[in-house]
């Protein structure tokens, strides 16, 4: 496949990491190999590593299952893209910026302030290019303007970033991409100040409903529950769908109705929706103030019929305009009392591999291996600094809801 970018030399890169989003970053590869080559990886999955390993052809003495071992040795490759869990982005970060590694971070950067701005000094220091993955800045629709119910349930309830002991916050972890595009759309101005409020207001014991299992499998009134496993994963599966988010249930890497099954009994994913040990927010709004008077309203909701689409509104003194998803773009001229639309222009080959966020990934990977393979860091729109001021933002939402009061913020 052709990409719609030019570049001089192939990227070479790590992969910590090789998960979902590690897998699918470096399918890139997979599509571009003039452009990028994967050389390494590391994960403590035997699973997931292997399976990284054999699809790029990696050699077994770049193979590793701890981050730390890839670290120790001398660099071989131009680039890491480090797809950790969240709370586990900081320690690799630093030692491979380090180590001169030019860096792709999963978003979010890491889960407190302090830990970002050691990232970002590391990085300036060794003079890295650092790229976070807020793939939304990316996609033609934001630029040119300049969360579904059982995915939440997967992701925020059963999964991996319930529990903000074992990973962080639901703004934070979920909804950073927004915050980030609200800031970037507001270009020079600077925010304020930030309230916010939200509960976990659902997904609790008290809301079980009578009868019910601690399991789905189990489960007599399961029929009439929309966050039942069954019909999120085995469902699915039975139709011949194995991949996101069946595919996460499945640790063992046996993709069958028979594995599915197991793990659905024995495994967090399983549980009913009303037992597991969340408490993040399954709802939040925040508020914010800018320079100038401008003002921000948004909204995450755990409970939507469309799977992760954002609806977006900007009120200006002339008109407005309005967005879902990806597109179409819709503007109403208060003036001459019409609607125009438009859908920016958009790459004629978006792998289906880099197909999420509505191609935004494709965009972002393209974006980050031609900054390297140029050592351009201004083809990155989601650099240290940038990232550091949107992760604040997101960080006081947090200590307003919390706090329960308004957060003025510092100059």
């Amino acid at each position: 496949m052709e990409s719609n970018t030019e570049m001089s030399r192939q990227v070479t890169v790590l992969v910590i990491g090789a998960g979902s989003r590690g897998r699918n970053y470096s399918s890139f590869a997979q599509q571009f190999p003039a452009h990028m080559k994967v050389i390494g990886v590391a994960d403590p999955h035997p699973f997931a590593r292997k399976r990284l390993q054999k699809a790029h052809g990696i050699d077994e003495d770049n193979v590793f299952d701890d981050w730390t071992a890839a670290a120790e040795k001398e660099r071989f490759a131009d680039a890491v893209i480090i797809a950790t869990p969240d709370s586990l982005h900081k320690a690799p970060a630093v030692a491979f910026a380090h180590k001169g590694y030019h860096i792709l971070l999963e978003k979010p950067m890491a889960v407190t302030l302090e830990d970002c701005k050691e990232i970002v000094l590391a990085c300036k220091t060794n003079n890295v290019i650092l790229a976070v993955c807020h793939v939304l800045r990316y996609h033609p629709v934001s630029l040119k303007i300049k969360v579904g119910f059982w995915h939440f349930a997967h992701s925020f309830v059963r999964g991996n970033w319930r529990n903000e002991a074992e990973s962080t916050f639901s703004l934070l972890a979920k909804s950073c991409h927004d915050v980030d595009l609200i800031n970037y759309w507001m270009g020079s101005r600077r925010c304020l100040k930030v309230s916010s409020f939200g509960n976990l207001s659902h997904f609790t014991k008290e809301h079980k409903p009578e009868g019910a299992a601690d399991r789905c499998l189990d489960c007599s009134v399961e029929e009439t529950c929309p966050y039942s496993a069954k019909k999120i994963y085995l469902a699915q599966a039975e139709r011949g769908y194995f991949g996101w988010p069946v595919s996460v249930v499945c640790h063992s890497g046996e993709y069958d109705i028979e594995s599915l099954t197991d793990a659905l009994r024995h495994g967090p994913y399983g549980r009913c929706i009303y037992e597991c040990d969340n408490d993040v927010v399954n709802h939040q709004v925040v508020n914010m103030e800018f320079e100038g008077g401008a003002t921000v309203a948004f909204t995450m909701v755990g409970f939507t019929h469309k799977l992760g689409v954002r609806k977006t509104t900007i009120y200006g003194t002339k008109g407005e305009l309005s967005c879902e998803g990806s597109g179409p773009v819709e503007i109403y001229d208060f003036l001459e009392r019409k609607i125009s639309s438009f859908s920016p222009d958009k790459a004629a080959c978006v792998p289906m591999c880099l197909s999420a966020h509505s191609g935004a990934d494709y965009y972002l990977m393209e974006s980050f291996i031609s900054a390297v393979a140029e050592n351009n860091p201004s083809l990155i729109r989601t650099g240290p600094e940038d990232t550091l001021n949107s992760h604040l933002l997101v960080f006081e939402a947090e200590r307003s809801r919390k706090e329960n009061r308004v957060v003025l913020l510092e100059v």
